[in-house]
C-alpha cells in the first residue's frame, strides 16, 4: 500500500471516488454533503494498492491547527493497517508544514482507531451527516 498527495486530476477523482463509495455508497451521506465548499483549499491523499485506489484523506490548516477529515478506506482493505498508513502520511505531512496540533471529527465507532494513534475526545456527541461524532485533538 502507498499513500500520496494528490497532485493531478485523475488522482482527485480517485481519492472522491474512495470517498464516494465509503461515505455516500455505505453510509449514506448526500453527495452535496460529501463533497463540500473545502475541496479546493484542502490538501487530498490517495492510498494505492495493486494500482487501485482503496484509501482517501483530506488535510486543510486552519491558523495554527490541523483539520484532518474525509478518511476512509475501502471495506476489503479495513483491518489491514490502511488507515493508520494514511494518517501517518497526513500526520508527516503536517508535521513538514510545520503544524504540531491536529483535530479531527470521529465518527464515534472510529474513536477506538483514533485513541490509540494519540487522538483524545475534546467534546461531547454531535450529529454530523446524520451520524455521530466526536471532536478528537492530537499533539505531534
Amino acid at each position: 500500500m502507498k499513500v500520496k498527495v494528490v497532485e493531478t486530476q485523475e488522482e482527485l477523482d480517485e481519492a472522491f471516488s474512495v470517498r464516494k463509495i465509503v461515505f455516500v455508497d455505505e453510509q449514506h451521506v448526500p453527495i452535496e454533503e460529501e463533497i463540500d465548499q473545502y475541496e479546493d483549499e484542502a490538501v487530498h491523499f490517495v492510498m494505492y494498492h495493486k494500482g487501485k485506489p482503496v484509501g482517501a484523506g483530506r488535510f486543510r490548516i486552519m491558523g495554527d491547527c490541523g483539520k484532518v477529515e474525509r478518511i476512509c478506506v475501502l471495506k476489503e482493505m479495513r483491518k489491514h493497517g490502511a488507515g493508520k498508513l494514511i494518517m501517518d502520511s497526513i500526520e508527516t505531512y503536517a508535521l513538514d508544514k510545520g503544524i504540531h496540533k491536529l483535530k479531527l471529527n470521529a465518527q464515534t465507532h472510529a474513536i477506538p482507531f483514533y485513541t490509540k494513534m494519540g487522538y483524545q475526545v475534546i467534546s461531547d456527541v454531535f450529529m454530523d451527516a446524520g451520524i455521530p461524532h466526536k471532536a478528537m485533538m492530537k499533539n505531534v
